[in-house]
Formats: structure tokens, C-alpha cells, sequence
């Protein structure tokens, strides 16, 4: 019998698992689709018309490799955030940029900092390269600075992660505390201040830009506010040398073509960009407004997605998502301790929050009764 060739001690050590299961995934278990696609936190309201001619119009030169320098993706970027092209670095969505960020800074061993819950693609990319995690609880159901700061200065960590606004809870902090949080790190940890939702909250949240600090990345993405989360495209924001660190290995020809004209053509159409936050604020209303007259209590939210608080355990609250994936709704919820009596629903087209308000009541008295 033949013997297949040896994985890496590090690679084989690790479990076969993924950090999601998509909705397609489910959908062909399920053997059908679901009616209201409103739990990947993705943008039901699509890209800017503008973006969508853009993209049909050049259809045709996708034959032709991508400019592997990201030129004019990266000039468009910097000229948005008031910075120079040599402060940004594009990848394949923030999931491909969190990869380049394990490899750039974690060895084997090293202690890497996140919070208990936090977004889990980052944590399958410290998995991979051999860092050793280290979680911090969340607070009142916001990521802990305090905590997160206390757990990088015990453990020496290279490098800490933190989302804001926040994913799975919709959470924020205001934009001094972050700026405290900078200011307190080590110079030699890293940051990485996951952004993607950013767009989405108060602007007071966002600290301005200082590129000049050598241990801060800043990460955005497309896939949100923008529309775009098919394509794979999205960037960071850094001090020069942490970019050009970047180059060393990242895929030069990782975003598409197709992608990076679709990213310089959606910041070009910020009035379009003004309209899909205020739609989506319209409907963490009504999502809001249909939990609460269910008798369950929404999260404040500065995101796309609204957390509800099923006023249960998480046995229970897994009952209800259960419940509602058997009635063709397709939701998510955070799945550690304190976190996970949560349900979280994305915004998604009136339709789909209709579905959902019809359906609610239904996997709520079923989860009662079970």
C-alpha cells in the first residue's frame, strides 16, 4: 500500500475544521434553499449601480492577469483616507490579510491576544502558524481594553486583535478609548485593528488614521457597506515599513482584476455609500423592533447585523437559530459562554426581515416548548 508523503508536524497537529460553515454548505445538506439569507453579515443591498456597469463593461479583459502592484486600487485608497499609496497594502478581504499578519509576526509558541469569541477566521490563521492564543472576555458584551491590554503585557505577545465595531456583538467603543488602548501597548506589539464594519457606526468611533505609528494596521474591506463580499477585496492602512513587510510575501496576484476596478469605482461613489448606511440603519431598527415584540432584548448596534438577546442560556438561544433554519431562515449567533444566548440576524431586504418576523414567533414557542 502506498504512503501518501508526511504533512508538517505543525499542519497535522491541527483539527479539520473550518471556521464557518456557508449558507451553501447548508443549503445542500438541507436539500433546499433558505428564503431570507440574513446571517453572513453580508450587504443584501449589493454594490453601487456605477460599480455594477463598471464591472459588466470590462467583463470581456478578465482574460488579461491582474496589475499584481494593485496601482490603482492603492493610489484610490490612500487618496480616501489622506495617506500615500506606500501606506497600503490590498489583499484577498481582510481574511487574507489577518493570514500575511500571522506570518509576519508570530513564531511557534508566541502568545497571540484576541478576545473570547472575537471574529474566528483570525484565530484558524494564529492556529496555523503555531501561535499559542490567548482570550480575554468580553465585558458587558463589548471587547475588554482593559483586559486585552492586561493579557499582552502579562504573556509578551507579538501580536493583539481587536474589532471595531465588534463582531458577533455589534458592539463599539468610542474613538479616545481606542486611541488609550494604542497609546498603552507595548512598542512592540502589534495591533491589528479590525475595521470592516467601520463605515457602519458613528464616525466618532474611528480614530483618525496616524500612520506614523509602527505597531497599528488598520483593515477595511468591500465586502461590507460597499457590496462587494463576493469579489474578495479589501486593504490596510500602515506606517511605510509594515507595507513593504507586507510585499515580502503576499500574493501578488491574489485580487482580481475584476476586483480592484470594482474597489476604486465604489469609493468613487460615496453618495451611494451614504444611502446603504442609512438603509442599513433603517433596518437594525426594524430588526430591533420585531425582537422586542417578541419579548427579546436587541444589542445596540454600529454594524450590519442586529444581536439579540434571547433572555436564555445558550441552549436555548441555539434552539431558536435551529428553529429558524428549519423555517428557511438562515441566521447566526456567537457560540462561547455569556455570548452565545445570543442570536445574530444581518440586515437584509425587506422581504427577507418580513420572513423573519413571520417566522420568529414560531422557532420562539418551539424553543419554549423544547
Amino acid at each position: 500500500m502506498r504512503q501518501r508523503p508526511p504533512l508538517t508536524l505543525l499542519v497535522d497537529a491541527l483539527p479539520s475544521t473550518v471556521p464557518f460553515v456557508g449558507p451553501e454548505a447548508q443549503e445542500r445538506e438541507r436539500g433546499r434553499a433558505f428564503r431570507a439569507r440574513i446571517g453572513a453579515n453580508e450587504s443584501s443591498f449589493g454594490p453601487s449601480p456605477r460599480v455594477i456597469e463598471r464591472m459588466a463593461g470590462i467583463a470581456g479583459d478578465m482574460w488579461m492577469y491582474c496589475d499584481p502592484d494593485n496601482h490603482d486600487l492603492k493610489v484610490a485608497v490612500a487618496a480616501h483616507h489622506g495617506v500615500k499609496a506606500e501606506n497600503v497594502v490590498v489583499g484577498e478581504g481582510i481574511d487574507g490579510l489577518l493570514s500575511l499578519v500571522a506570518r509576519m509576526y508570530v513564531a511557534p509558541g508566541d502568545a497571540v491576544v484576541t478576545s473570547l469569541g472575537a471574529y474566528p477566521t483570525f484565530n484558524f490563521h494564529v492556529a496555523g502558524v503555531g501561535g499559542r492564543l490567548v482570550t480575554v472576555a468580553y465585558e458587558n458584551d463589548r471587547e475588554s481594553l482593559d483586559g486585552l491590554l492586561a493579557a499582552v503585557r502579562k504573556d509578551k505577545a507579538p501580536l493583539v486583535y481587536l474589532s471595531n465595531p465588534d463582531n458577533p456583538m455589534g458592539s463599539w467603543w468610542e474613538a479616545g478609548e481606542i486611541i488609550r488602548f494604542i497609546e498603552a501597548l507595548p512598542d512592540t506589539t502589534m495591533l491589528v485593528l479590525d475595521e470592516a464594519y467601520g463605515e457602519l457606526g458613528p464616525a466618532s468611533a474611528l480614530p483618525p488614521i496616524d500612520i506614523s505609528r509602527p505597531n497599528v494596521i488598520r483593515m477595511r474591506t468591500f465586502s461590507k457597506a460597499y457590496g462587494l463580499a463576493g469579489i474578495r477585496c479589501g486593504y490596510a492602512v500602515a506606517e511605510t515599513q509594515v507595507i513593504r513587510d507586507f510585499e515580502k510575501i503576499r500574493n501578488h496576484y491574489g485580487v482580481s482584476r475584476m476586483a480592484q476596478v470594482a474597489g476604486v469605482e465604489a469609493l468613487a461613489d460615496q453618495d451611494y455609500l451614504r444611502s446603504v448606511v442609512a438603509r442599513v440603519a433603517a433596518g437594525r431598527r426594524r430588526i430591533a423592533g420585531i425582537a422586542e415584540q417578541n419579548g427579546l432584548k436587541p444589542l445596540a448596534s454600529a454594524t450590519n447585523f442586529v444581536t439579540i438577546d434571547c433572555g436564555g442560556d445558550g441552549a436555548f438561544a441555539l434552539k431558536v437559530l435551529q428553529g429558524l433554519l428549519s423555517r428557511d431562515v438562515f441566521i447566526r449567533k456567537p457560540m462561547v459562554p455569556r455570548l452565545d444566548r445570543c442570536i445574530r440576524v444581518s440586515v437584509g431586504l425587506d422581504h427577507e426581515l418580513d420572513i423573519f418576523a413571520e417566522e420568529l414567533p414560531g422557532a420562539l414557542a418551539a424553543a419554549r416548548r423544547n
